[in-house]
């Protein structure tokens, strides 16, 4: 079996604004009381919606956050059991990377790569 997707993130310039779009739109809470990699997002301005984000049990943890300087972009993430390798992995298959691996105040390891196409993936792994 492959690697799951674990996460997905939407990053923009005003945080709270998307967290109210999206909150209302698809009825999602945020809880801000985290922090995540600076290089992700302001560390204090992200916003976590639950892991099970439906009544029947689908669904997969996400995040809106952002803020000043940080470039717009929806992204997930794929877990994998070490964020490095998965990186030099994907530079011999023909990927870019672009951040990583970094690690989060959790102790999360997270990186992003360019595919091939120029789509910005996520990796994440434990430290």
């Amino acid at each position: 079996m492959g690697q799951p997707v674990v996460h997905f993130e939407i990053i923009g310039s005003d945080p709270a604004g998307l967290r109210g779009f999206f909150g209302e739109l698809f009825g999602w809470d945020f809880d801000t009381s985290g922090t995540v990699a600076r290089e992700v997002s302001e560390p204090t301005n992200y916003g976590f919606i639950e892991l099970v984000t439906a009544d029947d049990g689908s669904g997969i943890r996400g995040g809106v956050g952002g803020g000043g300087g940080y470039d717009r972009h929806a992204i997930f993430y794929v877990g994998v059991p070490d964020v490095g390798d998965a990186l030099r992995k994907a530079e011999e298959l023909g990927g870019d990377p672009q951040m990583g691996p970094v690690t989060a105040p959790t102790g999360l390891v997270v990186g992003h790569f360019r595919d091939p196409e120029g789509n910005l993936i996520g990796l994440a792994g434990p430290a």
